[in-house]
């Protein structure tokens, strides 16, 4: 069928008995009306109305038809419905997937978030893990790392800039006083959110882009990045740890920053989501939602 306008206006032509009327209803001129049914007659191959200057008929198999029409027109207006009420109010399931070691910072926004849009529902997949999108149904997910290592399939929404930095407890950096030395380093015993086995190797960029490398045996390596910040507060060493996961722990004054003029190279922290194409409302929401609040990687954690 050519058109499924033109079932409907087959439809209402019928319902209203005639052109005209149904034209009035419609604001669309008579002649439209004409036109559109014996297009559809002609489609069909058969005679649905009866029409001249004085008479206006529906004939049985347009009866018939008519019948099956308003069936077809509600399933569409239902179908419409459907669609209008993702337009409104976002309601629904998120997957969402972000580092553990950011669940912290992320964990008041995710409140807030629901406190907004009382009506979405959060699943947070806190892993270190890289998740396969598809395969675990995640809808969202959040990354921390020094670049764009994605599907080209993928959609990527940028958040903000993230370094490493260092930082230890204050009594540790009463010990390091000489900021420009940074070869003091070699010196001290040293956290590593890095899990393999022996030497770590930590790369970092100073002032007037001068380079330093450290080769050093951490006195504690985990992939957690969460226990390696607690280490670092009580004060088993200096710890090389993202920006995002230091803000609340360098402002309560429990972690300070070491050799602040060094920095290893800037990352990213950025969304992952499969396509911009059909969204789901929910899914919207939150992307816009994390972007208008993670920007400034030392105030994550605060909702002001």
């Amino acid at each position: 069928m050519r058109d499924l306008n033109d079932m409907f206006f087959f439809t209402e032509v019928v319902a209203h008995g005639g052109f005209a009327p149904a034209g009035r209803v419609l604001r669309q001129p008579k002649s439209k009306l004409s036109r559109r049914v014996a297009r559809l007659e002609q489609s069909l191959g058969v005679r649905l109305i009866e029409r001249s200057s004085r008479r206006f008929r529906v004939t049985d198999i347009g009866l018939a038809f008519y019948d099956h029409c308003q069936s077809v027109m509600a399933e569409v207006n239902r179908a419409r419905a459907v669609v209008a009420a993702t337009q409104g109010e976002p309601h629904g399931t998120v997957r969402f997937n972000c580092p553990q070691g950011l669940m912290d910072f992320l964990g008041c926004h995710l409140v807030r978030f629901m406190e907004l849009y009382p009506r979405v529902n959060l699943q947070v997949v806190a892993t270190n893990r890289r998740v396969d999108l598809i395969a675990e149904r995640i809808d969202l997910a959040l990354r921390v790392s020094p670049s764009l290592d994605i599907d080209a399939s993928f959609t990527v929404r940028k958040l903000t800039q993230s370094n490493c930095i260092l930082v230890a407890a204050p009594a540790w950096a009463d010990r390091l006083r000489d900021e420009r030395n940074v070869e003091q380093l070699a010196s001290v015993p040293t956290l590593s959110i890095n899990e393999r086995e022996g030497q770590d190797t930590w790369a970092f960029l100073g002032p007037e882009q001068r380079t330093f490398t450290l080769h050093h045996m951490p006195r504690l390596s985990c992939g957690d990045c969460q226990a390696v910040r607690g280490a670092a507060i009580a004060g088993m060493g200096v710890a090389l740890l993202p920006e995002a996961l230091c803000g609340p722990a360098l402002r309560s004054g429990q972690l300070v920053r070491v050799f602040p003029d060094w920095h290893t190279q800037e990352g990213m922290i950025y969304l992952v989501f499969t396509s911009r194409r059909g969204l789901p409302p929910p899914v919207s929401a939150l992307i816009e939602y994390l972007a208008e609040h993670v920007r400034d990687p030392l105030l994550m954690g605060t909702t002001s």
